[in-house]
């Protein structure tokens, strides 16, 4: 990802993060900036994630069969690892492969979503995958066949009133016949069609009086007028996600797929200019059509979906399933912010943790001599909970129980920097043949770069008071 020069002080001026979806490479991904003034980026992974809706604290993502709710567990003030917000997956309600789109919260707090499967518009309902709310007056009954690809969602004063639509028709997938023209606005307090001759439209918002959208297929940012679209600027992609700050848009660019996309006046237009379709995020000056600045993505992402404002957020961050950090991160009433119940592990090599496929990158590790060392016990130890420790112990414990069984009780002591492990010391509490308790120190390991700090005579220390008596080497 490369930001254009002004686009991490504009965050700064209007004082918000983003977040957008990608459910080509199953990603959540938050742009905030960093201390220095340049971008942050942090990314998750879930399961197809595609319609986003930000609410204080809240996050909604509709994903393949689940929508998701995340909730903010930093407290005003609070940092972790650099974050002001830190997003956490606390909710899911299952509603089965719907292929929802857009999702929101309305004024009663009702989360409301577009099943385009079943061309309507849905609620959540307790016992049911989903509560069919309004369907378009073109849709003749419930059927799981993207009839006329319902997608978007306007909310209008807190209420559900507008909906984009791909067409028509009432057939099973007969939106693909009708991508160039086909697409509609409907108004649904009146069930009357409020547009016509809409390639693709897309996010339809509510901002200042009037209902924007994207006409996707044509690549144009614009509002509805009279039942007419008037396009204000034109984006090199195929669009999707849009948001307001102000007198700025902020809109989700996709590259171009041949076989879905084939024959778009997008394609038509950018075969013109000599210019290939492109994937991020632009900045809109909505009072002169300009783009102000831009997200530029390459690589394997390559379609988004949505994309949200944080406002008052300098630097976001989330929570995913794919490490450790969701089930060590522990806040409760009272807590005076986030526990870390336990440090997360460091990777192999010890000092520069491997990036794992479809894992975020984690920040270069920092000398240990300019953190505090935190020691704290880790509890309930066994073999083979003590695999994921195996980097940090020496010799190594795995080759001890192959040869020689678990004998009493371990203990350990863990010593870690900014939440990462740099030292751990285990020890095993036991009786010999003649009764007599014996406490034998089984192994120790710092990783190199905290060498000069006196880790290792700490964690002996901390962890002889624990046995509470002397350790046998």
């Amino acid at each position: 990802m490369a930001g254009s020069p002004g686009l991490a002080d504009w965050l700064a001026a209007q004082q918000i993060g983003l977040g957008f979806t990608t459910y080509q490479t199953n990603r959540l991904f938050l742009v905030g900036r960093k201390q220095d003034g340049s971008l942050a980026i942090n990314e998750r992974l879930f399961d197809k994630p595609m319609g986003l809706f930000a609410q204080g604290d809240t996050l909604l993502m509709a994903c393949r069969y689940q929508i998701w709710q995340l909730d903010n567990r930093l407290a005003p003030g609070e940092l972790h690892r650099d974050w002001d917000r830190l997003y956490v997956p606390s909710r899911s309600y299952t509603t089965g492969d719907l292929n929802v789109h857009d999702v929101v919260r309305d004024r009663h707090q009702r989360i409301l979503f577009i099943n385009t499967d079943f061309s309507c518009l849905a609620a959540l309902h307790p016992g049911y995958s989903f509560e069919p709310v309004w369907r378009p007056p073109f849709i003749g009954k419930l059927a799981a066949e993207d009839r006329c690809h319902l997608n978007g969602l306007a909310l209008q004063d807190g209420e559900a009133t507008w909906v984009t639509a791909c067409s028509r028709t009432d057939v099973p997938a007969g939106w693909r016949h009708h991508r160039t023209d086909g697409g509609v606005v409907v108004h649904i307090p009146s069930n009357e069609i409020a547009g016509t001759g809409l390639s693709m439209p897309h996010s339809p918002r509510w901002h200042d009086g009037r209902l924007w959208l994207l006409n996707a297929g044509s690549g144009e940012l614009g509002y509805l007028d009279g039942g007419r679209f008037r396009a204000v600027c034109f984006c090199p992609g195929f669009l999707r996600g849009l948001v307001f700050v102000g007198h700025y848009a902020v809109v989700g660019l996709s590259r171009l797929r041949s076989r879905s996309f084939a024959g778009l006046d997008l394609e038509t237009r950018l075969s013109g200019i000599g210019q290939e379709s492109q994937c991020g995020l632009v900045v809109v000056d909505l009072r002169t059509g300009a783009i102000a600045h831009r997200l530029h993505i390459d690589g394997v992402v390559e379609e988004l979906f949505d994309v949200v404002v944080l406002p008052g957020v300098r630097r976001p961050g989330a929570l995913g399933f794919q490490d450790d950090a969701i089930d060590r991160l522990i806040s409760y009433p009272g807590s005076d912010g986030l526990v870390t119940t336990k440090p997360t592990v460091q990777r192999p090599g010890l000092g520069r943790p491997v990036q794992a496929a479809g894992l975020p990158r984690t920040a270069q590790n920092r000398a240990a001599g300019s953190h505090q060392v935190r020691y704290q016990q880790v509890f309930h130890l066994n073999p083979d909970n003590l695999l994921p420790y195996e980097l940090l112990t020496s010799p190594s414990l795995q080759e001890r129980w192959r040869t020689q069984p678990q004998r009493g009780e371990l203990l350990a002591v863990s010593a870690s920097v900014a939440g990462e492990m740099v030292g751990l010391a285990v020890a095993e509490l036991y009786s010999d043949t003649d009764a007599k308790p014996i406490a034998e120190l089984l192994s120790m390991g710092v990783v190199p770069h905290c060498d000069d700090r006196e880790i290792a005579p700490t964690l002996l220390k901390h962890l002889q008071e624990l046995a509470g008596r002397p350790l046998r080497r």
